[in-house]
């Protein structure tokens, strides 16, 4: 399974009473599609998955499925906080029809290597699904290791590894390591030119969700071969990707949308709202994204 193009890693929009909003949502995933993604990653961590219940989980999923065409990524969100969850979870995205599931280390417990090499293999036994892992150890506590990829390299539905570390040595060295075995897959959004010179040709992106003609540009730029292009608009993007990595990133995304005119409500408790001050600052870096052209 090729992984290829930006896929945002959709917000879950809410309305004011705090339930999913399903029209707000299939406004916001259309006008995505007219930006031109390649797919689709429901219930990640800018979809606030671990603030809903799992039949709100499964009825995101559903939309999505529903929603989306044939040729596009489905890649669903899955993760729990024990392997049981992860593997219900995981079954109920396999009988919607999902290509991959999306899995980072199960959060609380910081499980060994040893300990995760049980839990993947689990995942993998028992639902037989393609699994791009999740390497995000600002969030998790956990940096999924080089010892732990290389024991499941081999395994051909270890499709890829979104990396969010941040570290582009560890981008280079996923790529230079597994080549032809996982894929490496952007997940450091103000790097992600990087990650693309690096062989990454998929993007799990959560600014997509208000950035999405400018990031899908971008990607176009880069394969054209206009690197010089690239990098130019690399550098219009910059300023906005940081301000999200510096804190508040799912709020952000979420006001960025509402700036892009496509509102898809707050995020929940216990996320709070951006203050005055913040909303300023982002919106300021945004507004050459806003008038992309």
């Amino acid at each position: 399974m090729k992984l290829s193009g930006v896929m945002p890693a959709l917000v879950t929009p809410f309305d004011k009473n705090g339930d999913i909003d399903f029209k707000a949502f299939e406004t916001h995933m259309t006008n995505l599609r007219a930006a031109g993604v390649s797919g689709w990653v429901p219930c990640g961590s800018s979809g606030e998955y671990n603030l809903m219940s799992d039949e709100e989980r499964v009825e995101v999923l559903k939309f999505v499925k529903d929603f989306a065409k044939e040729g596009e990524t489905l890649i669903a969100g899955t993760n729990a906080p024990h392997t049981k969850g992860v593997i219900a979870n995981t079954l109920k995205a396999k009988e919607l029809g999902y290509h991959a599931v999306l899995l980072a280390t199960p959060f609380y417990t910081k499980p060994t290597d040893a300990e995760l090499l049980n839990h993947f293999r689990a995942v993998l036994d028992q639902t037989g699904m393609n699994i791009v892992l999740y390497s995000y150890p600002d969030k998790d506590g956990i940096e999924i290791s080089f010892d732990l990829m290389d024991a499941l390299a081999d395994d051909p539905r270890i499709i890829g590894i979104k990396e969010s570390s941040g570290s582009l040595q560890r981008a280079i060295g996923i790529a230079a390591r597994y080549k032809d075995r996982i894929q490496l897959v952007s997940g450091s959004d103000d790097i992600a030119l990087d990650f693309m010179f690096w062989g990454a040709d998929s993007w799990i992106c959560g600014p997509a969700n208000c950035m999405g003609k400018a990031v899908c540009d971008l990607d176009r730029t880069f394969r054209s071969g206009n690197l010089n292009a690239a990098k130019a608009k690399m550098a219009t993007l910059y300023k906005a990707m940081n301000i999200l990595e510096s804190g508040k990133f799912v709020q952000k995304l979420k006001y960025g949308c509402e700036l892009q005119g496509t509102p898809v409500g707050e995020c929940r408790m216990p996320l709070g709202p951006l203050t005055d001050e913040e909303k300023a600052a982002f919106r300021e870096a945004m507004e050459p994204i806003l008038n992309w052209s």
